[in-house]
């Protein structure tokens, strides 16, 4: 392979010999170049020589349990790592988010789907003080009629600043900093509140409601502001 291959490269660890010959066919008919591990050992290897720019990551391997080559890949990589497992229970979802995935996508899966949340794990990858060498976060954020300063901590709707309590500000600056990734509930707690809130669900409902109704148009059915089910929260910016 030449140096200049300019492709995004997705390493796949999956040991599913049918699901690795469809992922690459579908990656490379969509401009990625494709590099596969059919076990957890071999996966690690891979991420930490090919330097990939996305990881999708099988929970089911035959040598090491998914979650624990996510904690060792996260222990040492920002790179964005995508789950694609058969375990589908909200249990399941919350214990991959919460040792460090930023996304997950439950077996069988649409194709479209796939593409899109690997478009939106590189673009949250890509922005400034993402990864383990970025700076500071950029200072204003601008999505829609919502716009948020992060260095003087104002927030503006439509041009018009809106005044929010200092919980509410720290709330939003978090779903911010991780735009279009799903939060568990407690990894929301535990950053806005500390580590004792972290089952404290209700505060949760409680300022996320007030969020919406300060920020989002139609707060009964938030465009921003999404409840991922069981799991937690995502700010969606497109």
């Amino acid at each position: 392979m030449s140096t200049s291959d300019s492709r995004p490269v997705a390493v796949v660890v999956e040991d599913d010999v049918r699901i690795r010959r469809f992922l690459k066919a579908t990656l490379e008919q969509h401009g990625f170049r494709y590099i596969e591990a059919e076990n957890g050992r071999r996966g690690l290897l891979q991420a930490a020589s090919q330097m990939p720019d996305l990881v999708i990551l099988d929970l089911g391997l035959p040598d090491l349990d998914g979650l624990e080559v996510l904690r060792e890949l996260r222990s040492w990589s920002a790179v964005p790592i995508l789950v694609l497992s058969a375990r589908g229970q909200e249990a399941d979802k919350v214990e991959a988010l919460d040792a460090g995935a930023d996304d997950y996508v439950t077996k069988p899966f649409g194709v479209d789907e796939l593409l899109a949340r690997m478009r939106v794990a590189l673009r949250h990858s890509a922005r400034p003080g993402s990864g383990s060498g970025g700076g500071a976060p950029e200072p204003v954020v601008r999505f829609g009629e919502l716009e948020v300063d992060l260095e003087k901590r104002l927030v503006f709707v439509s041009g018009r600043e809106v005044h929010l309590t200092a919980i509410e500000y720290r709330l939003l600056a978090t779903l911010v900093r991780h735009a279009d990734k799903v939060l568990t509930h407690r990894q929301l707690l535990a950053e806005v509140w500390g580590p004792h809130a972290e089952f404290e669900h209700q505060y949760l409902r409680v300022f996320m409601g007030q969020l919406r109704r300060k920020l989002e148009p139609a707060p009964a059915r938030p465009r921003w502001f999404l409840t991922e089910t069981g799991v937690g929260y995502r700010l969606r910016t497109s």
